[in-house]
């Protein structure tokens, strides 16, 4: 039986299609490129005074730390250990400096992006329907669990990092041998794109929460709660969820091979240019986040829609 698509949503069989129902919420998103102009505006609202607010701190902190530059300028390829020591000499004398900062300045960005992601959100999703509650103080909290929940993934990540440091590189060298610099970097991968499977699977429930709290008018605990009793739409949610896990991995992978692009030809390219070209590649990169997140909004919606729970 060919699929049918039905408000957004594919119907074969009788059953309800996530991916077939993704792309055609792409599409369909596609040819209403406000919703992404609006999710571009209040990300970039906050966005870019954050860099801003970044690059002050980050040049105040460089202008007051005695670097010794002609060593960084000096490191080479040929001698990775003596780069190591260089920039471990670095690090030691920046890194107190910046945690200082991320103190007081980690915690305020935080709280902001809560409260912008919040409205933003709200603003995007009664664009994309207008029956839906508008929620902020809701939305609020329910932001300020995931980020609690992502912050708590990036933790663990980097404590898997550290353990494999210490098997393939610290631990090696403190035994007098040679660091595993292939295993390292192998277990990097492995582990790094496992996590991100891992939260692409479990993080589903956070993110449509907001979306019920919107639907029916719920708090933060109805929606929660609401979030793991949604039945046969469950299994919908997360295969969307792990297709836009597949898509952010895709882009990141593009972008970095367009970030490579001009390297073969550094012999006739400028310090200008390749500015400029990984400013390009960074801002169509957002760009194409952005209409995802969008996207996997509306796919929720849409499903939600046609199952009426």
């Amino acid at each position: 039986m060919d699929p049918i698509p039905q408000d957004g949503v594919v119907v074969a069989a009788g059953t309800v299609r996530g991916t077939q129902s993704f792309v055609h919420t792409l599409a369909e998103c596609w040819q209403r490129p406000s919703l992404t102009a609006l999710e571009v505006l209040w990300r970039w609202a906050y966005g870019i005074p954050v860099l801003l607010v970044l690059r002050y701190e980050g040049l105040k902190i460089l202008q007051e730390t005695p670097l010794d530059y002609a060593a960084l300028k000096s490191m080479t390829v040929l001698d990775p250990m003596a780069s190591a020591q260089t920039l471990a000499k670095a690090m030691a004398l920046l890194l107190p400096r910046v945690l200082s900062v991320a103190l007081w300045l980690a915690p305020l960005l935080v709280v902001v992006w809560v409260v912008v992601s919040a409205v933003g959100r709200t603003v995007v999703l009664k664009r994309a329907d207008s029956r839906l509650h508008a929620r902020v103080g809701t939305l609020i909290v329910l932001q300020a669990l995931r980020v609690v929940a992502l912050l708590t993934s990036f933790a663990f990540w980097f404590w898997c990092m550290e353990r494999v440091a210490e098997w393939t590189i610290t631990g090696p060298i403190a035994a007098e041998g040679e660091p595993n610099l292939v295993g390292y970097f192998s277990l990097v991968i492995v582990v790094t794109l496992g996590l991100f499977t891992l939260w692409a699977v479990v993080s589903w429930a956070l993110s449509v929460a907001p979306l019920l709290a919107m639907l029916k008018g719920f708090g933060v605990g109805g929606s929660l709660a609401s979030a793991f009793r949604l039945g046969a739409l469950k299994s919908k949610l997360v295969e969307i969820n792990l297709v836009m896990g597949i898509v952010k991995i895709a882009l990141i992978v593009l972008a970095m091979v367009f970030s490579a692009t001009p390297l073969p030809f550094e012999s006739v390219t400028t310090p200008d240019f390749l500015f400029w070209w990984w400013t390009g590649v960074t801002v169509l990169y957002l760009l194409g986040s952005d209409y995802f997140h969008v996207a996997r909004q509306v796919a929720y919606l849409q499903l939600w829609r046609a199952y009426e729970y």
